[in-house]
Order: structure tokens, then C-alpha cells, then sequence
């Protein structure tokens, strides 16, 4: 069985999770659920990240101990992920004393090999994201990620030698062009980043204790992001010195890491540079998904223009939910949020409910349209396939419409119905399935469809 591992990126302990923060993690479930049922071994990892000087901060305005702080967030970001319905196979946590002790021996391991040295940081640092910057590279003196004030930072630290691999990170994007995707972030990351000359990255810190010690030199705690990169590679059961587990053998590299466009940087020049050094593969795809946004802006904690997904769920249900935020628009545009775009997708999810009602007895395909729904497996195969869940969505909303313009369809055209809406509402579909009596979608395969009833003369779907 062919292998497939997924991964979000860890979401940040700072604060309970809000809506925008499901968006990723819906999205890494529906390819999760897809790939299983085309019968892949698919491997989703997701979990949290739970170190950094932020977090030190909030912790201590809580009157609470940094792990204290942490343990609480990551509950409510675990049980955010179970209410909107996600079947992770692994929720990790940074603060796991392996994944530290891994971290420790990855630093070491580059510092050894010459990639890392001591000096001095003196320059500006952004707290909330954790990053560092040179002046050149902030928007109206802000941080050019989340718009919010940087500082002067002047401390000892140890440096990742990132420019001297600058030169062999561009040749391995332009050799795999679908290395970084959508082909636009690609763009980005070549043109703002890596042509301009990439600087040596700051590794550790010493202003700050809630991090992963360097054991070499213990009044420096590593990098946040060093740490948290890694956490695709640790949980697996990578080892830097030694023989790595089998588990890791199998799944290693990642077929993708799912993650937001303002993180991208990090994943497609950091980690790169950092798994080479390494001496070990690429993930074969790093996509960066656009935003959900309130009005014009991302949704963001500190601007108070949040919404909970809790009351979401509770009013419109999970399915209704993941429905939209995959419905909302291109992969590569970020989308507002609309409670009438989320009521419409409510209402999609209700006419599905009510077209049980018309269902037959029958283990064939109804004779009227054998064409389309041949034709819509095959396009919601492929535009999953490229994370093209916007218009798999409306190829379903098209089939729908047809089928409620007959008087009866068989049971076979609602199983396969159901089949293809899984990926996206799981629990309504495995709930309609079970009444017909099939076994749960989950234990079965994805729909085959027959090439030859597909007629491109009648009418076509979505650009079939």
C-alpha cells in the first residue's frame, strides 16, 4: 500500500483557536479522508507548538507557569479540532520531552558540522510572530507578516549559516517547480526572499528561558522555529545520530505540509536548508493556503475580529462548516467570511438530507445521468487531487441539482453521491449512509468511474 503524510503546520499556544485557525485544518482532513478512500496509507499529523518568548509573556500576565499555560491551550485547540469533525492520526505537542531531546541533538548536529557559529544579534525582532527582520524588509516600520510594532534586539546568539546554501535552495525550487505551491507563493519566496540574498538566521536565544535549551551552552534556548519545524521529522522517530525508526523510513518525506501563506518562508527556505543539511529528502509539496478574512483583514486575536467555531457548529453544525471553508473560494485568494455564503452551504447539506426521500432500490447508475455522474467523479478526483476543493464542491452542487429534478434516483446514485461529498461533510454523510444499510465510507473505496460513459457532447461539468 502506497504511503501518504499530510501535515498542518502546529498551531501556536498563544491563545484559544479562533475560526480562521479551522481553516488549515479542515482543508489537511479532506485530503486525508480522500487519500484513504482512493486506499492509500495515509499518515495526518497536526498538533502544537508551545515555546518562545510570547508565550513566556502570556503566561506570566496569567499568573500561570509557561507548561501550565501551554497544557490549557493545547486542550482547547485539540477539542476545536474534534468539533469541527478532523481525523488526525497524531496530535503533538513540542513541550514532549523526546521531541526536545531530538531538537537538541538536530542543533548540535548542525553546529558541529560547521553550519551553525556564535555571534551577536543586533536588529529587530517581532514578538507575536516570533521572527526576526532587517529594516529593509518592514512595511511602514512594522512587521511585514502581521503589521504590528518590532523591537531592537541586541543579545548573543548563534547563527544558522543560511546564505551559503542560498544558491543551492534556488536551483532545487527552479528543478521542482511544483516544489512550493500555488505557482504565485512560489514566485514570492524567489523574488522577495532568495534573490535579494538570504541572511544568516538567528538560532538561539538568551532574553527568554520557555524554550528548548542548547546543551552546549545552556543560557541559550533554541529557536522557535528551528524547534518547531522539526516536529515533522521527531515525531516519526528521526534520529540524527543513529539508526531512525521504521516509522519514519515508511513515511518520511511528507507528501505535503499544508500550511498559511504568512508562514511560507519558513517552510520553503528555513526547513529546506535545514533538512539538507540534514542529509535528508524534500517534502514533495509545501502548499500555502490563503486566509480567511473578516471584512478585509485576516483574522487575528490581537484585533479582536475573531469568531468562535464552537457557536458556529452549534447553530449551522461541523459539516455545514467545512463545507464552506472549503466552497469559499480559489486556493489562491483569500476569501471573506459571509454568514449568507455559510447558510447557502447549510442549505446544500439540508437538500442532500431531503434527496434520501427520492431514493430507489437499485444497484445501477439512473439511466439519465450515467454521462454526468461519470463525469463528476472524475472531477472531483482530480481537482482534490490539486486542492482544487472550490470547484469539487460545485460539481457536487451541479449532480445535486440534476438529480432533484427526477422524481426517484437509485440507491447506487446517492451512495456514490455520499461517497464523494465524505471527504468534505463526513458526518452526514457516514450518518445517511448507514441508514441505507452500506457499510460506513470509511471503510470503503472511492468511486471508479467508467471512461467511456463520459460524452464531452452533453453538457460538460465544470470545465470537463
Amino acid at each position: 500500500m502506497e504511503k501518504y503524510y499530510i501535515s498542518t503546520a502546529i498551531a501556536y499556544t498563544s491563545a484559544k483557536p479562533h475560526l480562521g485557525n479551522t481553516y488549515e485544518i479542515v482543508l489537511a482532513d479532506a485530503i486525508a479522508r480522500f487519500k484513504r478512500l482512493q486506499g492509500y496509507d495515509v499518515y495526518f499529523q497536526t498538533g502544537t507548538d508551545e515555546h518562545g518568548e510570547k508565550i513566556e509573556g502570556k503566561a506570566l500576565e496569567a499568573n500561570e507557569t509557561p507548561q501550565e499555560y501551554v497544557d490549557n491551550i493545547a486542550a482547547q485547540i485539540k477539542d476545536i479540532w474534534d468539533v469541527v469533525n478532523t481525523s488526525y492520526d497524531k496530535f503533538v505537542r513540542t513541550t514532549n520531552k523526546e521531541h526536545e531531546e531530538i531538537v537538541q541533538k538536530i542543533f548540535k548536529k548542525f553546529y558541529d558540522n560547521g553550519d551553525i557559529y556564535k555571534g551577536e544579534y543586533k536588529g529587530l525582532y517581532c514578538t507575536p510572530c516570533e521572527s526576526f527582520w532587517t529594516s529593509s524588509q518592514l512595511v511602514d516600520g512594522k512587521c511585514p507578516d502581521c503589521g504590528r510594532e518590532v523591537h531592537e534586539k541586541n543579545e548573543e546568539a548563534y547563527f544558522f549559516k543560511m546564505s551559503k546554501y542560498s544558491k543551492w535552495l534556488e536551483d532545487y525550487i527552479n528543478k521542482h517547480p511544483d516544489f512550493i505551491m500555488p505557482e504565485a507563493r512560489k514566485n514570492e519566496i524567489i523574488n522577495n526572499f532568495i534573490k535579494p540574498g538570504l541572511q544568516d538566521l538567528c538560532v538561539s536565544r538568551t532574553s527568554f528561558k520557555w524554550g528548548i535549551p542548547v546543551t552546549f551552552d545552556e543560557n541559550h534556548v533554541i529557536y522557535v522555529w528551528i524547534d518547531a519545524l522539526s516536529n515533522y521529522i521527531t515525531f516519526l522517530g528521526y534520529n540524527p545520530d543513529g539508526e531512525s525508526s521504521e516509522t519514519f523510513k515508511k513515511y518520511w518525506p511528507a507528501n505535503v505540509h499544508l500550511i498559511g501563506k504568512d508562514i511560507l518562508r519558513f517552510h520553503t527556505i528555513y526547513w529546506p536548508i535545514m533538512l539538507h543539511c540534514l542529509g535528508l529528502e524534500m517534502p514533495k509539496h509545501i502548499f500555502g493556503h490563503p486566509w480567511l478574512l473578516f471584512a478585509s483583514d485576516k483574522m487575528s486575536k490581537s484585533k479582536g475580529n475573531v469568531i468562535n467555531p464552537d457557536d458556529i457548529v452549534k447553530e449551522y453544525g461541523a459539516d455545514a462548516l467545512r463545507v464552506y471553508e472549503m466552497f469559499m473560494g480559489d486556493y489562491e485568494q483569500d476569501a471573506p467570511w459571509s454568514v449568507d455564503s455559510l447558510k447557502g452551504c447549510k442549505r446544500f447539506i439540508d437538500r442532500i438530507v431531503r434527496l434520501k426521500d427520492k431514493v430507489t432500490d437499485s444497484d445501477s447508475y439512473t439511466l439519465e445521468l450515467e454521462v454526468i455522474i461519470n463525469q463528476t467523479i472524475k472531477k472531483v478526483e482530480r481537482d482534490l487531487g490539486v486542492m482544487q476543493y472550490n470547484t469539487a464542491i460545485a460539481a457536487l452542487m451541479i449532480l445535486l441539482n440534476n438529480y432533484e429534478k427526477l422524481n426517484s434516483i437509485t440507491k447506487k446514485d446517492y451512495r456514490t453521491l455520499l461517497q464523494l461529498l465524505n471527504p468534505f461533510a463526513p458526518h452526514i454523510t457516514e450518518e445517511l449512509n448507514e441508514s441505507l444499510g452500506f457499510k460506513p465510507i470509511c471503510e470503503d473505496s472511492w468511486p471508479i468511474y467508467d471512461e467511456e460513459k463520459i460524452s464531452f457532447k452533453e453538457k460538460e461539468i465544470g470545465g470537463l
